[in-house]
């Protein structure tokens, strides 16, 4: 296994070195040789450890750390997504205008996020008190451009990527998990409304893309919660549908297209902005889910330290997100065997690759982030185990 640029505190300081309670954990062979790890002080920024801490690996859905800090950077965590309908004043044409929202929902039972059931209802009022029963309804997605086909081609795992969609496309009723998806996304969504509005006694055509004019007037509008409850659901169910809008929405607030192209430069730029060290990271989406996607265990635990920094509030998110070991999101199955509610990491696995970035809380009663990144793996459950068991340690340890 790799041993270079390893790294750790003095043992003078007091307690056990910390590469004496990790290299050995980290050198498991199910974590095979090609891997990487860093853990850094978050009060100090020091960082305690590193096992080629600096080598570009593949991150998988630890990437969605990125995109977090990138989007809540970009518009802040009060921000919202808009959802509306627009009537064209000469056409009587109604538009359901996407505003890139992957939360809304057609579901009875909306609970906090945007429904597009209120959002019939109350176009339908609106078109009442003109005294139009009857419209011509067509739906706008051209707030995000480029390939709505994420390069993976189909997949259980992300929808097609349109600004507009309900349910991210899913077939069961489900919110998170892999699970079939409808094929177009922004079409089932202006379907359902299509009904939703007929149940409130608006006669609809069978809707058609086009886009909204610059005369077209406001009818309804629905928002989603604030951009931090968006980034919570994100981080802790690995959600890749939210993941990727949240991209496009970061391209879209730096001026760049809202595509998977736009979205990539615009996370890097951010983080760039940021003064994170991106030397050796590449990004292609905003999921994790391609594999040409390289970060660093430096750049994964500076993110993680950045979003504690007591001067940026609005990145808390990105904490209060992770998923807690034991208990929530994709680490609930996890560290169930006495080390649940220590751990709170982001998770991430494809094809040979497992990896795991968070926080933990030592004996000593420092917060620390860590990153490991581990490539080439053969058995994913074991792999899986090994890091596990290394941040379990981690979190043990009273190291100098």
């Amino acid at each position: 296994a790799a041993t270079a640029a390893r790294t750790d505190q003095d043992p003078a300081k007091g307690g056990k070195p910390l590469a004496e309670v990790l290299d050995p954990l980290l050198d498991a062979p199910a974590l095979s040789a090609g891997h990487a790890a860093a853990v850094v002080d978050m009060s100090t920024g020091e960082r305690l450890y590193g096992a080629d801490s600096g080598k570009s690996l593949t991150p998988a859905s630890t990437t969605k750390i990125a995109t977090a800090v990138a989007v809540l950077s970009a518009l802040g965590p009060d921000h919202r997504l808009t959802t509306r309908t627009a009537l064209e004043p000469d056409t009587r044409e109604l538009v359901l205008v996407g505003g890139g929202d992957p939360t809304l929902t057609a579901h009875k039972a909306p609970g906090e996020w945007a429904s597009l059931r209120t959002l019939a209802r109350d176009t339908a009022v609106a078109l009442g008190k003109r005294g139009i029963h009857k419209i011509t309804l067509s739906y706008d997605t051209t707030l995000f451009s480029g390939p709505s086909l994420h390069p993976i081609g189909v997949n259980d795992n992300l929808a097609p990527v349109t600004a507009l969609t309900a349910d991210e496309g899913r077939t069961d009723g489900s919110d998170h998990g892999p699970v079939t998806r409808v094929a177009d996304p922004a079409a089932e969504a202006a379907r359902a409304f299509a009904g939703f509005l007929k149940d409130a006694g608006i006669t609809a055509t069978p809707p058609g893309p086009s886009k909204a004019t610059g005369r077209a007037q406001t009818l309804a509008t629905v928002a989603s919660p604030p951009l931090s409850d968006l980034v919570e659901r994100m981080l802790t169910n690995s959600d890749n549908d939210i993941a990727e809008a949240l991209a496009r929405q970061t391209a879209l607030a730096s001026g760049r297209p809202g595509s998977f192209a736009g979205g990539a430069q615009a996370i890097a730029a951010r983080l760039t902005k940021l003064g994170l060290p991106m030397k050796g990271a590449a990004f292609h989406d905003g999921s994790g889910l391609n594999r040409d996607d390289r970060l660093t265990a430096d750049l994964l635990t500076s993110l993680l330290a950045k979003a504690a920094d007591p001067t940026r509030p609005g990145l808390r998110p990105v904490l209060t997100g992770l998923p807690v070991g034991g208990f929530t999101g994709t680490l609930a199955e996890r560290y169930t065997d006495g080390a649940a509610g220590v751990v709170r990491a982001k998770t991430g696995t494809l094809t040979g690759v497992n990896t795991l970035a968070g926080t933990v809380v030592d004996a000593g009663g420092r917060l620390l982030s860590f990153a490991f990144l581990a490539s080439d793996t053969t058995n994913p459950e074991a792999a899986q185990s090994a890091l596990d068991q290394t941040a379990s340690a981690l979190s043990a340890c009273g190291c100098g």
